[in-house]
């Protein structure tokens, strides 16, 4: 009961890349660079086992962000040919880069770090990939002319990705779409088809992980502008009941999200974000028990995994291993009152 797990990101060591940052630059290159993946990533699984973390991961310390690992060995997108846009229905603007050509996947990408990973531990372990849609939100189309056949193509891409890394040993596949809290019509007509494309197919459980994004600037002044009540959830769950995707990821601790949204999914385990990503905040083992005995209201005990809100790559290293802490105390501290 009450199983634990994260989103994916956890903090890169300041030896490794630039600290707290969304976008860092690497410190190390060649082969020390993959020897220095493999330590932080490897530091980063035993503080997750002595935090009492059921399914761990590798704390995304293989890639340098979690959209932009994975297209960076896709053929088909120019990297010199940035284009200024809006993120996430411009609630920000980055320079992205800019699909120029038919999408192609020429070799594996995280399957090796899977593998690495799955020789490390013995717990479950989760690998996290970006959902289609969230893709199309990140980077620039010059080539495809809709976003939901760039889209499909991604998806298609995905797919293969994921097989690959239930073969190298993840027993969870984890679909990252923080887009379809903002594109909400989008979701239904093509958000999720795509992401059905890239399920397709797998033999291990698969999760969609659906936030409000990191705890950065932009998106906590976003949060402050939708109001008393978070009703993104209530539109778009119904739908992903619907789909084939077995568990679904959202925020809960901290947030404005109706707690009775949680019932808009009966098909479904829930990864129910027990811990808030907020720089400079850290819960008690107390807070984070509350948290999950307040989702049971909704929720049975055996549908419910505590989780995180969101991905703590730009929360400082000393931060985001308390809150580990917190959340396997904070678990373990609701099954003896459950």
């Amino acid at each position: 009961m009450f199983e634990t797990t994260t989103v994916g990101s956890l903090p890169k060591p300041d030896w490794l890349a630039e600290p707290e940052r969304l976008w860092p630059t690497w410190r190390l290159d060649c082969q020390a660079l993959q020897d220095g993946k493999e330590r932080a990533a490897l530091e980063w699984l035993r503080e997750q086992e002595a935090a009492g973390i059921d399914i761990v991961g590798d704390g995304e310390q293989f890639r340098i962000h979690f959209v932009h690992g994975f297209l960076a060995q896709l053929e088909g997108i120019d990297w010199n040919r940035k284009t200024r846009m809006g993120i996430r229905n411009n609630r920000y603007e980055a320079d992205v880069p800019t699909v120029t050509g038919p999408l192609a996947r020429p070799k594996a990408i995280h399957a090796a770090d899977a593998a690495f990973m799955r020789a490390q531990t013995t717990r479950r372990l989760k690998v996290t990939l970006p959902g289609p849609m969230t893709i199309c939100d990140t980077l620039a189309d010059g080539y495809y002319g809709r976003r939901e056949d760039m889209a499909m193509r991604f998806a298609e891409l995905l797919n293969a990705e994921a097989k690959e890394l239930v073969a190298a040993g993840a027993d969870v596949i984890q679909f990252d779409e923080p887009a379809f809290n903002v594109f909400i019509d989008e979701v239904r007509d093509w958000g999720l088809p795509a992401l059905e494309r890239a399920l397709q197919g797998l033999s291990v459980t698969t999760a969609v992980h659906i936030c409000y994004g990191y705890g950065i600037e932009a998106n906590i002044r976003w949060k402050e502008s939708l109001g008393d009540q978070w009703r993104q959830y209530e539109r778009i769950f119904p739908w992903i009941n619907a789909s084939s995707v077995q568990q679904v990821s959202l925020e809960f601790a901290g947030s404005r999200v109706p707690h009775e949204v949680l019932r808009l999914l009966p098909e479904k385990e829930l990864l129910v974000g027990a811990i808030e990503v907020l720089p400079g905040k850290l819960e008690s083992a107390e807070e984070v028990a509350h948290n999950i005995l307040e989702a049971t209201r909704h929720v049975e005990k055996s549908r419910l995994l505590p989780c995180t809100n969101c991905g703590m790559a730009p929360l400082s290293a000393e931060l985001a291993r308390g809150k580990l802490r917190a959340l396997g105390a904070g678990a373990a501290l609701a099954r003896s009152r459950g």
